[in-house]
């Protein structure tokens, strides 16, 4: 790894139900179990929980933040628990090496709750400069 590694840690405010009526709106994904609590209670969860795809969009944010978009290669994640409504995220984005048989860098990206549990987890790849 080099001096410049990156390595950034971002702790997000908690999940809204505001937040999801809007990502859900913004996206289109209108599924109820993410705005309707008696529908998601139904369906044997306690309560409405966040689109994964919101998930990886805050982690994706934090990666943007942390390396220029022009570097940025690619961004993939595999979504590993449903993050509840109420939930505080932290994102950590930290450079893991280079990608076999070339220069451009890899970056783990790991999403986590106030109780340390991985909701998100994945890798960035950019451009070595």
């Amino acid at each position: 790894m080099t001096a410049d590694a990156i390595h950034v840690t971002v702790e997000m405010p908690p999940i809204t139900r505001t937040q999801l009526a809007l990502y859900g709106g913004a996206s289109g994904d209108h599924n109820p179990i993410h705005i309707d609590i008696d529908f998601a209670k139904k369906a044997g969860f306690p309560d409405v929980f966040a689109h994964g795809m919101l998930v990886m969009g805050l982690a994706g944010r934090v990666v943007t933040q942390a390396v220029p978009l022009a570097r940025l290669k690619s961004y993939a994640v595999r979504f590993a628990a449903i993050t509840q409504v109420h939930d505080r995220l932290t994102v950590e984005a930290r450079e893991v090496g280079t990608v076999e048989g070339g220069t451009d860098r890899r970056l783990e990206v790991i999403v986590r709750d106030q109780n340390g549990q991985v909701k998100v987890q994945g890798e960035a790849v950019m451009s070595a400069g």
